[in-house]
């Protein structure tokens, strides 16, 4: 996610927080309820979050390729480059990019009411689009998936740390994408999540770094460049 200070959060700030986030060991996937039980009221929503994005592609405004709003993402997205990897974001590190959040003003009115979002979008793969392996670069936060459409015939499949998951539609997921990870799509369908990034539960001293790392660093340096190109290519 983080990419522009990625070799910092990597390093430093990732060593910090590795003793409380389980270091080499730490999880993979996690119970929502346990874990952030406020993303619950995004799976209940499904429906009318369902609703907005279908209308959104009836209306098809702009889609953007990842890679155009966030270069640093080309790497991954390179894979199979004829097809696309396409988001619709709608929330970015404080920024809230209105050209796409007026599509969808329930599901913003929802994602706002959910504590500690750092990133929120609407994630679209083109069929038979792969994502090749890859791991996010930040301990600091955890990564929710919400299934919106998935291909009934070969479904495309997530892999986080060699564990297997495949998206149904209207149930979440929650994980911890600074695993390895990648998605497997061999399907003739689009597939589409709506992905939401949330501060990691942490004990205070931690949490409170990770806050700065988020709401000040990445705020103003990744947050600032992403929300600047959404505008640029609406």
């Amino acid at each position: 996610m983080i990419k522009l200070d990625y070799h910092i959060f990597k390093g430093m700030v990732n060593a910090f927080l590795s003793p409380w986030v389980g270091g080499k060991g730490r999880p993979t996937f996690f119970n929502i309820d346990q874990t952030f039980p406020a993303l619950n009221e995004v799976t209940r929503q499904y429906p009318v979050i369902r609703e907005e994005f279908e209308a959104i592609l009836r209306r098809q405004p702009r889609f953007q390729r990842y890679q155009d709003i966030d270069p640093g993402e080309a790497k991954i997205t390179s894979a199979n480059p004829e097809k696309n990897w396409n988001v619709f974001m709608l929330y970015i590190l404080g920024h809230k990019p209105e050209v796409n959040r007026v599509h969808c003003p329930k599901t913003c009115a929802i994602l706002d009411r959910i504590p500690n979002v750092i990133q929120a979008f609407f994630s679209i793969l083109d069929p038979g689009k792969s994502v090749p392996g890859h791991e996010g670069p930040y301990y600091g936060y955890l990564r929710y998936h919400l299934g919106l459409r998935v291909p009934k015939r070969n479904p495309p499949k997530l892999i986080v740390n060699g564990q297997e998951y495949v998206w149904r539609e209207g149930e979440g997921v929650l994980f911890d994408d600074s695993h390895w990870h990648e998605v497997v799509n061999q399907s003739d369908e689009m597939r589409a999540v709506l992905i939401v990034d949330v501060l990691r539960p942490m004990p205070w001293l931690p949490a409170l770094t990770n806050r700065f790392i988020t709401n000040v660093v990445a705020r103003h340096t990744y947050g600032r460049s992403v929300a600047r190109r959404i505008r640029k290519a609406a």
